[in-house]
C-alpha cells in the first residue's frame, strides 16, 4: 500500500457497501416517480382492482404521472419510498459490494485474470443473496406505490414496518418472500432497452402478483394465465416505456455516484503509515 495515491488503494469491502448502499438511494430517488408510474400502468385493468371498470385510467408515462399528481397530490409519486431506500440500501450494498470478493474466490489460484464464467458465476451469487435479503422491502414497496390504484383508495397500511408486520401476520413469513428472483435474474443479465425487452413480462407478473391480496392467485402462473386471458400478450408489456426510462437513468446517476463516493471514501482515509 505503501506509495499509492489514495484513488489507486484498492477500496476494502466496507466502502464498497457503504458507496454502493448510497450511490443506489440517490439513483432511486430521482428514478423514483417513473417506478410508480411503470407499477400503476402493470396493475391498471387488474381484475381485483378496477378503479374505473370501462375505460383506462393511465395513459402514458406522462399522463399517469399527470394524473396521480392530479388526483392524489405529488407525494403520491412516491409513496413507497422508504420501503425502496430499504431496498436499495440492502440490494445494491450486497449485490454490488461483495462482486469482487465472490469473483476472486470463484477464481483458480494462480490465473491473472477471471472469465466470463467466473464473472457470470459472481454476478449470480451476489445477485441471489442480495434477492433473498431485499425480497421483504421490495414487496412492501409496490404495495405502497399501488395502494391508492385500489379500490376507494383504501390504504393496507399505515406505515412501512405496519406493512411488514401486516404482511408477515396476515400472509405468512412466505408472504414477504413472493418469488420474483427470475425478474431480477434476467435483469442481471442486459441493459437498456434489451433488458427491458426481455425482463418488462416477468416484471408486470411480479408486480401483480407482490401486490395480489392473500388466495388472489394460486401461484405465479395462475397470476400470467389470469393477465393473459384479460389482457392478451400486449399485457406484458404494461409500463414498458417507464420501466426502460428508468433503467437507464438509474444506471447513469447509479454508477456516476458509486465511482465518486468511493473516490470520496478512500480519500477520507487515513494515509498509512
Amino acid at each position: 500500500m505503501v506509495g499509492l495515491k489514495p484513488p489507486e488503494v484498492p477500496p476494502p469491502t466496507a466502502v464498497k457497501f457503504l458507496s454502493a448502499g448510497t450511490a443506489a438511494c440517490i439513483a432511486d430517488l430521482c428514478t423514483f416517480p417513473l417506478d410508480t408510474a411503470k407499477v400503476r400502468l402493470q396493475i391498471q385493468g387488474e381484475v381485483r382492482h378496477p378503479r374505473a371498470p370501462n375505460a383506462v385510467e393511465y395513459r402514458g408515462v406522462w399522463g399517469t404521472l399527470s394524473t396521480m399528481v392530479r388526483t392524489e397530490g405529488p407525494r403520491s409519486l412516491y409513496r413507497g419510498l422508504a420501503a425502496g431506500l430499504q431496498r436499495q440500501m440492502s440490494f445494491a450494498s450486497i449485490r454490488i459490494g461483495l462482486y469482487d470478493s465472490v469473483k476472486q474466490l470463484y477464481t483458480p489460484k494462480g490465473a491473472e485474470s477471471s472469465g466470463l464464467g467466473t464473472r457470470l458465476l459472481a454476478g449470480c451469487t451476489t445477485g441471489a443473496v442480495a434477492v433473498a435479503c431485499a425480497q421483504p422491502t421490495d414487496v412492501v414497496k409496490v404495495r405502497f406505490q399501488a395502494s391508492a390504484a385500489r379500490p376507494h383508495a383504501a390504504l393496507r397500511y399505515s406505515g412501512t414496518w405496519d406493512a411488514y408486520r401486516t404482511i408477515a401476520r396476515e400472509e405468512g413469513i412466505r408472504g414477504l418472500w413472493r418469488d420474483n428472483i427470475p425478474c431480477h435474474f434476467v435483469a442481471a443479465f442486459g441493459a437498456g432497452f434489451c433488458a427491458t425487452v426481455v425482463a418488462s413480462p416477468v416484471d408486470v407478473v411480479k408486480t401483480r402478483y407482490m401486490n395480489a391480496g392473500p388466495g388472489q392467485y394460486r401461484n405465479v402462473l395462475s397470476c400470467l394465465l389470469a393477465l393473459l386471458r384479460q389482457d392478451g400478450l400486449p399485457g406484458l408489456y404494461k409500463g414498458f416505456l417507464p420501466s426502460f426510462l428508468r433503467l437507464g437513468c438509474w444506471n447513469v446517476v447509479m454508477f456516476i455516484c458509486y465511482e465518486q463516493l468511493q473516490r470520496a471514501l478512500l480519500l477520507a482515509r487515513p494515509a498509512p503509515a
